[in-house]
């Protein structure tokens, strides 16, 4: 089956590249495309979802900002099976002071490239990268990421609103996620003393919970 991974704000795949699920499972990585100006992320993963396969049965898999994508893909087509990681289903689940950035419009006023500035070591705690290769693969990510799509980016989660939650859906969390934590979300899976690298860092057992839900699925599809 088509499985289609979404990564997070800014990363590419090299965040699942230590994911290793069944051989019948057709990865296809999703590539960012350029935002157009004021565009919200409803209409933005509706431009993204034309590189979707229709003929055939297919999954969505959205890592941080990318699961908010595959949310918003969902809505608008028919995925057998959507599954998130370390991100939130419904807007009014993101951390409280993000909402209360977003209706402030406090980001409009922060230049883009300051965006990428931030202190490494501060940058490590909230990703919760421990090992030198997490540090070093998380810098090389954040390096390469467009400051201008990380900006929009980042403007269109505080200005999300869904309060819709497609079928079929599943959400992987950490219980030590310092950049998207809710007390009242309820993941489906919550991966002890996972962090928001824990895609990365949680492979083995991240893969295996993937791997189940796929193979659990009613109709024949892997």
């Amino acid at each position: 089956m088509n499985s289609y991974f979404i990564s997070g704000l800014g990363a590419d795949k090299r965040i699942f590249s230590k994911l290793k699920l069944d051989e019948r499972t057709n990865i296809i990585h999703v590539d960012w495309i350029a935002p157009g100006k004021n565009e919200s992320l409803a209409a933005y993963a509706e431009r993204l979802s034309k590189v979707i396969d229709l003929s055939q049965p297919f999954a969505l898999v959205g890592v941080s900002f990318g699961g908010m994508i595959a949310i918003e893909i969902a809505k608008i087509l028919t995925p057998v099976i959507t599954i998130i990681i370390s991100s939130t289903m419904v807007s009014d689940h993101l951390p409280a002071p993000y909402r209360f950035a977003g209706r402030l419009g406090i980001l409009k006023f922060i230049p883009a490239k300051l965006l990428k500035s931030s202190n490494k070591l501060t940058q490590h705690y909230y990703f919760g990268t421990k090992l030198n290769s997490e540090k070093i693969l998380l810098s090389k990510i954040i390096k390469d990421t467009d400051p201008y799509f990380l900006k929009w980016a980042i403007g269109s989660i505080l200005s999300w609103k869904n309060k819709t939650i497609p079928e079929r859906i599943y959400h992987i969390h950490g219980s030590n996620d310092k950049i998207l934590y809710s007390k009242i979300a309820k993941p489906d899976f919550v991966i002890h003393k996972g962090t928001h690298f824990m895609v990365y860092q949680n492979a083995k057992e991240i893969s295996g919970i993937i791997d189940k839900l796929l193979e659990s699925l009613p109709i024949k599809t892997i």
